[in-house]
């Protein structure tokens, strides 16, 4: 029953972050339409990540209440009705609620805080490779959707494209809704009933979680990690087929890191268990700097050998630092009240998501290039390793 679980965990992620992901292809087709500059259509992008943090918090205590039933069908819910809008929008503001703000919130509902407590209850001392397995559903995402979008809006339209991924997504109501989710929630009785003696004096809560110094440590983690990625992933096909790539060619190579992140997600994961957390996460972050070189020499040197270097470690190591955050978090902050503190630690990654995806775009329009962004992108990711480096929860 577990991988039953973890498969259905896996397949809600891919859904999700493959179509907050598909963002990066609509992109250009958007703004040739209504003659927007980067930063106004990136804002979108933005306030998807923003809307995402900022739901976690809610969509925890949400799952704590009133269990994953209702916060999945919510989610596909609201993203069916997302896509269905953005279909027909005219203006910027409608883009900004529907892509932005309801397919942010609806990529949460179905993502990684209510999967990352309910494999919590079927995994145990597991839990970080299961949450490496769900974390790489964003490359699987990339890898299926990316393509699948390019060939979508290059066959009807990206306005049809959309029509299309509200139409699926409504129809998976349906089967979700007759899952048996009562059995899913109870969790694995090897699991749940050593947890549930622990919680008989559980004393975590979220005031006392704010007063931690492991809370601000993976907060600033999450957050400063998600500025450095996403001042960069918004743009990756732009900036490919601005450094001469074809606009397939452009969004193939950057699907193809759905492929890299699976083995780096799971890589990283194995490399917790062999050398331990802190050597695992620092070395996940010697990858991601290099990916990030290499995306800045391929403006003067684009070739397929580094844009090959740049997708294996970037795309490899964009992610794989979450599930080894994630279950830090729940073994620090276990409790009745874990959603809520967990999701309001994953408030730093939405803001970071959000800023710098933001910070990106408005970079690239004042400065009519790519290079402040990515050194932005850089001096971000160096930021978000330090607490590895200092902080006495963290290094231990």
């Amino acid at each position: 029953m577990a991988l039953v679980v973890l498969g259905l965990c896996f397949a809600l992620s891919v859904l999700g972050r493959g179509l907050g992901e598909s963002f990066t292809v609509f992109l250009k087709p958007i703004s040739d339409s209504f003659g927007w500059d980067r930063a106004e259509v990136v804002s979108i992008y933005s306030l998807t990540a923003l809307a995402g943090g900022l739901a976690a918090p809610l969509i925890g205590r949400l799952f704590d209440y009133s269990g994953p039933r209702v916060v999945y069908a919510v989610g596909l819910l609201l993203l069916g009705t997302a896509f269905t809008a953005a279909a027909q929008a005219q203006a910027l503001w409608q883009f900004q609620i529907s892509i932005g703000l309801c397919v942010g919130t609806g990529i949460a509902l179905i993502g990684n805080v209510p999967n990352s407590i309910l494999l919590g209850r079927w995994f145990g001392k597991k839990l970080p490779t299961a949450m490496a397995v769900i974390y790489s559903a964003t490359g699987a995402g990339v890898l299926i959707l990316l393509p699948g979008s390019q060939i979508l809006i290059d066959a009807i339209g990206w306005r049809s494209a959309y029509q299309s991924f509200g139409a699926v997504t409504f129809v998976l109501l349906v089967p979700l809704a007759l899952l048996p989710w009562r059995l899913f929630a109870a969790g694995a009785p090897h699991v749940t009933k050593p947890l549930a003696d622990e919680l008989a004096d559980d004393a975590w809560t979220l005031s006392r979680a704010l007063r931690h110094h492991a809370f601000w440590a993976l907060f600033s983690t999450f957050f400063f990690t998600a500025v450095g990625m996403y001042a960069i992933a918004p743009q990756v096909v732009a900036y490919l087929i601005d450094a001469g790539f074809a606009p397939l060619q452009a969004a193939t190579a950057w699907g193809f890191s759905g492929v890299v992140l699976l083995f780096g997600m799971l890589g990283v994961s194995w490399l917790d268990g062999l050398i331990g957390r802190r050597p695992s996460v620092l070395f996940s972050y010697a990858v991601s700097i290099a990916g990030i070189l290499m995306l800045w020499a391929l403006q003067a040197w684009p070739n397929i050998f580094l844009l090959t270097g740049f997708v294996v470690c970037f795309g490899s190591m964009i992610g794989s630092r979450g599930p080894l955050l994630s279950a830090t978090a729940m073994k620090i902050f276990r409790g009745k009240r874990l959603g809520t503190i967990y999701g309001t630690i994953t408030i730093g990654s939405g803001l970071g998501s959000a800023l710098g995806s933001w910070s990106g775009g408005v970079i690239h329009d004042l400065t009519h290039g790519y290079d402040a962004v990515i050194l932005l992108a850089l001096v971000s990711v160096i930021i978000g390793m330090i607490p590895f480096l200092v902080v006495p929860a963290l290094r231990t």
